[in-house]
């Protein structure tokens, strides 16, 4: 390997891809005309990478629509680098703005996108492209970095290293080793988590009973590869949908915590004035948490301030859209509801005062357990009573009329932007993640409406919220049973975890993670790295961060909360990539760079 100053990007999915567009534009200014080398190791095509990957079935789609996903910066991005405009996947593709693009279409859109940041590298920068796995890093805190790859002799020499690795798949965790041995046992078939397009589902045998859980996205992806991607088809459109099986599908049997699919993606655009967002959880109430000397807790100290944030978003939206359903004037809401602490009894006092209509008040512990303390009668009566639910979600989801419902949505776009500051003091653990998910990142109304056929044809069958699974080694079965319908167990002899695996160091399926972990690398209870939030650098047990080693993406504190950036929303990837290759461009410059303060451990 020559001289020369050398990049290691490890992940070339599209935080890869989105890196590698910042360091292009950024090497102008702060590294002139020097050589340097920019190594790029990934299995996967780049740019794509393993999820967006082109070669995988047209029937997968996008959660977002073409007009939403950008991966170019504009000028309301918050960063010191150059804003490089660029199209959306709608005007790059050609496809209508509001349909949601298939995934091998984002995948063109991705490997186009890394192409066009290749390109815009100056001639002085060499890029290296290695189709193989990173196994571990070595090397001194002040000196090159070596990076092992699968299959390779001898390691890359690295100045720094970049860990844009993505969504990884995990090593089983003791109940899903648990019940892989009972299904090994017994002959039957149990799929762990998994990304479900890499799934095995061949396996499910046609006709047969298949109890899942899990209600998300990768259900969503599960229901079309058992039913349009084993021939089945529908007919008909709105309501009247229904579908036709082909005969080779099995019947699902899905239920999980909540019980319901996530709330269905909203199908229409939030006009007139936006709430004024942050209010109550911007960057002053940031700044104090991050300035306490004692330990912030997720629950006690931020989620009041959410909650609270979440609710001026909602009520700004009824108040200026549907006046007519509120009691007071909005300035005198406005002060009572600055005034009042978070989440009590006074908060809830004001807001049932100016708001006559419980419908249309936000109570975001109800929308969390939807189902709680209802009870059906029989499993029939279990299946009328989620579609009207599923109905009735889907008809609210795209009807202006509750347009609140999209404000609140822009409020937790802000309240990510806020929890990205805090991210190396405060752990808000699986269930704040998995929370905004089920209210920002639902399928699309036409995945509901095919959910709902699929349910009327009996292909689906819903199990309810507070799932059990039980193994039954006298008869050799898997069985499930919900508190909605007390006494009543769905039994089958495959059992599917329609989730993603966890992104946790300790079970984590990388072993360059694994390493990096033993190695000293900090990691929060729920199994994140912890990075500094200010330009990505890993943090080590002692709170030190680590001068050439940076970590970008899901399985880091500093995750956002979506996969893509809507045009015009700030973009926090787009400025913690920025900041990122920033720092590392100072880095190879200087041959150091000012580091954020020590954390304490």
């Amino acid at each position: 390997m020559n001289g020369h100053a050398s990049i290691v990007i490890v992940g070339a999915g599209p935080r890869g891809t989105g890196y590698l567009e910042r360091l292009a534009a950024n090497l102008p200014e702060l590294y002139g005309d020097r050589p340097v080398d920019i190594h790029v190791v990934d299995p996967h095509p780049p740019g794509p990478g393993r999820i967006w990957r082109t070669a995988q079935s047209p029937l997968l789609w996008m959660n977002s629509r073409a007009e939403d996903v950008t991966m170019f910066t504009d000028e309301t991005v918050d960063m010191a680098g150059p804003v490089r405009p660029g199209p959306t996947v709608a005007e790059w593709s050609g496809i209508e703005g509001r349909t949601f693009p298939t995934r091998p279409q984002q995948g063109a859109y991705l490997r186009w996108v890394y192409e066009r940041a290749r390109a815009a590298l100056p001639a002085t920068a060499r890029l290296h492209e290695h189709r193989t796995t990173a196994l571990r890093i070595a090397g001194p805190r002040e000196g090159r970095q070596r990076v092992w790859l699968e299959g390779g002799a001898a390691p890359l020499l690295a100045d720094l290293v970049v860990l844009t690795v993505g969504h990884l798949d995990a090593e089983p965790d003791p109940e899903q080793r648990a019940l892989t041995r009972f299904a090994a046992r017994h002959g039957l078939l149990h799929l762990p988590p998994d990304f479900t397009a890499d799934s095995d589902l061949a396996a499910l045998p046609a006709g047969e009973p298949v109890l899942v859980r899990g209600f998300g996205l990768a259900f969503v992806d599960l229901m079309v590869l058992l039913t349009e991607g084993r021939g089945g088809r529908y007919e008909g459109e709105g309501d009247a949908l229904v579908y036709v099986p082909s005969g080779r599908e099995p019947r699902l049997h899905v239920g999980s915590r909540r019980g319901v699919p996530y709330q269905t993606k909203i199908g229409y655009s939030l006009d007139g004035e936006p709430p004024p967002l942050p209010r109550f959880f911007g960057a002053a109430q940031t700044d104090a948490l991050l300035r306490r000397t004692g330990p912030v807790d997720f629950r006690r100290d931020v989620w009041p301030l959410i909650d609270k944030e979440l609710g001026w978003a909602h009520y700004h939206r009824l108040f200026a859209a549907h006046p007519e359903r509120t009691a007071l004037a909005w300035s005198d809401f406005e002060r009572a509801y600055e005034t009042a602490p978070p989440s009590g009894a006074e908060l809830a006092a004001v807001v049932a005062a100016a708001v006559p209509d419980p419908a249309d008040r936000l109570d975001l512990d109800a929308l969390d357990h939807p189902l709680d303390g209802i009870r059906f009668s029989s499993t029939e009566a279990l299946q009328h009573g989620l579609r009207d639910y599923i109905g009735d979600n889907l008809t609210r989801r795209h009807d202006p009329a509750h347009s609140a419902d999209a404000a609140v949505f822009a409020g937790l776009l802000s309240v990510y932007g806020q929890l990205l500051r805090l991210g190396k003091r405060v752990d808000p653990g699986p269930w704040w993640h998995g929370f905004f998910s089920y209210l920002a990142s639902g399928p699309p109304g036409p995945r509901m409406r095919q959910l709902l056929a699929l349910s009327r044809a009996g292909v689906v069958r819903f199990l309810g919220p507070g799932l059990t699974v039980e193994t039954d080694e006298e008869r050799g079965l898997f069985r499930a049973a919900s508190a909605a319908v007390p006494g009543e167990w769905t039994e089958a002899r495959a059992l599917v975890e329609a989730r993603i695996p966890d992104p946790t160091l300790e079970l984590t399926g990388s072993p360059l993670l694994r390493a990096l972990h033993e190695d000293g690398a900090r990691a929060t209870a729920a199994g994140l790295l912890v990075v500094d939030p200010a330009d990505g650098r890993v943090l080590e047990r002692d709170g030190r961060p680590h001068p050439r080693r940076f970590a970008l993406g899901p399985h880091t504190t500093a995750r956002t909360g979506s996969a893509f950036t809507r045009p015009r929303t700030g973009g926090a990837a787009f400025a913690q990539n920025d900041a990122a290759a920033r720092a590392a461009l100072t880095l190879l410059r200087d041959g150091a760079c000012p580091l954020p303060a020590p954390l304490s451990a």
